[in-house]
């Protein structure tokens, strides 16, 4: 509907005409003797109205009174409204304004000058009005766009995790160890990353980086499928030149992912490589391919490698039994694994009995 109404506010009849006369070639005119009936004027022509000219002095409601009650209405921000008063203070003025006017008339007034005050209002008004629909309207466009782009990210991290779990599952189905494996170690990553998350801010990891580092911890084995079976699946102690070829696996496997596999997710790929390299470094530097020692390790491959040697010591495997959670507790907290952080074990002791329940939740079929 068009807006082509001046609402006026004036309790003196004589000057409430005066207004009206000025208005009424070019606008629709409503009149109130008061703000109360204004008011009501305003609730049953508001889509019609184009400016409202407010009288200070009103009975049964004054010109800050009503401005009052329509500002909890939120109308103030939507039709212009211009004061007409005889006062002709600084105080009196800031309050106006704070209420939301966007101009005074002063008494008496000149004809010229209220058309002109009046048609100044509007017309800003009006470029308001529309460039606030063409800002929504773009906000709204920006909204669907980002929604596409959401979409077509959870798209292209679902394929991401499709594609992890086939290249995992072939390298475990190649060693004879179930997919739960896969699932053991991602999970016992989440929950070793948000203990040490919580107790250790200064490793800046975020849920975010927990589950990307999650999905990476699947590929921390897949240089396995470049080493010979006989070497793999070998039931009987290795000999030093085969466990030295066994160790090339984190090698092969940085490499197999920076050059063979294409994740679409950066920060993923970028775990997934160094994970991948350094699960087999140590703390104390005695570890493998680099012998990093410390935090030159970074935090993504320190807890999977711990997780992956409580994985390894509570299932069973061609050349062992399953230890007793228990005892892989204590192994691992004694250093009978491997040395780890002082930090990554007070996480792991904090996670105790998460794991524990991770480990019968995805516990490997008999």
């Amino acid at each position: 509907m068009k807006r082509d109404t001046v609402l006026i506010f004036e309790d003196n009849s004589i000057e409430r005409e005066m207004l009206a006369e000025i208005f009424r070639p070019e606008y629709k005119v409503l009149e109130a003797a008061n703000g109360k009936e204004g008011i009501e004027l305003l609730d049953s022509h508001f889509s019609s109205i184009a400016v409202v000219l407010l009288d200070y002095l009103m009975p049964v409601m004054d010109g800050f009174q009503v401005l009052d009650s329509l500002r909890k209405k939120k109308v103030l921000n939507k039709i212009p409204f211009i004061m007409v008063t005889g006062q002709d203070s600084s105080e009196f003025e800031r309050q106006g304004y704070e209420y939301g006017i966007v101009s005074y008339i002063k008494k008496p007034y000149q004809p010229e000058v209220i058309k002109q005050v009046v048609s100044n209002a509007v017309g800003w008004f009006q470029y308001k009005m529309q460039l606030e629909l063409v800002v929504k309207k773009q906000n709204d466009n920006i909204k669907q766009q980002n929604e596409v782009l959401r979409q077509q990210a959870r798209k292209l991290g679902q394929l991401n995790e499709i594609l992890i779990d086939s290249l995992s599952n072939i390298v475990e189905f190649r060693n004879l160890e179930t997919k739960q494996h896969i699932k053991r170690i991602r999970e016992f990553s989440l929950c070793l990353g948000k203990s040490v998350m919580k107790l250790y801010p200064e490793y800046e990891l975020t849920q975010e980086k927990l589950m990307q580092i999650g999905w990476a911890s699947s590929l921390h084995d897949i240089g396995k499928i470049a080493i010979p079976d006989s070497i793999i699946l070998k039931s009987s102690k290795l000999t030093p030149d085969e466990f030295e070829y066994i160790k090339s696996h984190t090698t092969k496997g940085a490499e197999i992912i920076s050059q063979a596999i294409q994740l679409n997710d950066k920060a993923v790929h970028d775990y997934a490589c160094d994970i991948a390299r350094h699960h087999h470094e140590k703390y104390d530097g005695n570890g493998y391919p680099d012998g990093l020692k410390g935090d030159e390790i970074s935090i993504a491959a320190q807890i999977v490698s711990l997780v992956d040697v409580y994985d390894a010591l509570t299932s069973r495997r061609v050349y062992k039994a399953a230890y007793e959670p228990d005892k892989a507790y204590q192994m691992i907290i004694n250093g009978n694994s491997g040395t780890f952080s002082p930090k990554l074990l007070k996480a792991f002791a904090e996670a105790k009995a998460e794991f524990e329940n991770l480990l019968v939740m995805y516990r490997d079929e008999d």
